[in-house]
């Protein structure tokens, strides 16, 4: 990994360049699930988290759950959700540009006032394609994509996750090591300025390549 391979993942799609992690405890919450899914995304969170070096916590004390996953199987549920509509501005005209797009998920985030990330929110349309997907894998994967904001083209062509010769789905090496990177006390919250690429290829090391 090379540390123009480091900036694009934070390069978006009109050319800024942002990188932002989380600036509090994350409390994750499951919608849609039954019990055994919601062990598996809740494990996944806690492993990330983890190899990030952040914390998880019970409750966030203004939102109660900051980290919020709904799995449904059409876009137009999310309108039937209580309350959902005040926690996401702008929600009727977000299910119909989605819906428009054929899309099978959606991540949005809120941010502190020094642009760490304060909340997230993750839904994902289980269809055809989305169900294939074994839950551990789904998990870790969105998982992965949440503990950051990434470019919005991050992962377009390219998974997060590798598939070890056993056949079970772990992050991609440099990827761990670019999230380790961002957590690291050193560096900021939040960077807007490329050179940050340079700071995290340092701190990566010959382990991602």
């Amino acid at each position: 990994m090379t540390p123009q391979d480091i900036e694009d993942l934070f390069t978006r799609s009109d050319g800024q360049y942002l990188c932002a992690r989380w600036g509090r405890p994350i409390v994750p919450i499951v919608f849609g699930v039954e019990d055994a899914t919601l062990a598996v995304v809740k494990g996944a969170c806690e492993a990330v988290v983890a190899l990030a070096g952040h914390r998880m916590a019970e409750t966030d004390p203004e939102m109660g759950a900051n980290l919020m996953v709904f799995f449904f199987r059409d876009w137009e549920e999310l309108l039937e959700v209580p309350d959902l509509g005040g926690l996401v501005p702008g929600l009727d005209e977000m299910v119909a540009r989605l819906v428009a797009a054929g899309a099978n998920q959606y991540r949005m985030y809120r941010f502190e006032e020094s642009g760490a990330i304060r909340a997230c929110f993750v839904f994902l349309r289980m269809d055809a394609e989305m169900s294939e997907v074994p839950a551990e894998d789904l998990a870790l994967a969105q998982m992965a994509r949440s503990i950051l904001l990434w470019s919005d083209s991050a992962f377009r062509d390219r998974s997060p996750l590798a598939v070890t010769p056993e056949g079970n789905a772990v992050l991609r090496p440099e990827i761990a090591g670019v999230i380790r990177a961002v957590y690291d006390p050193m560096m900021p919250e939040v960077a807007n300025d490329p050179s940050h690429a340079l700071r995290l290829f340092a701190r990566i090391g010959p382990a991602a390549e």
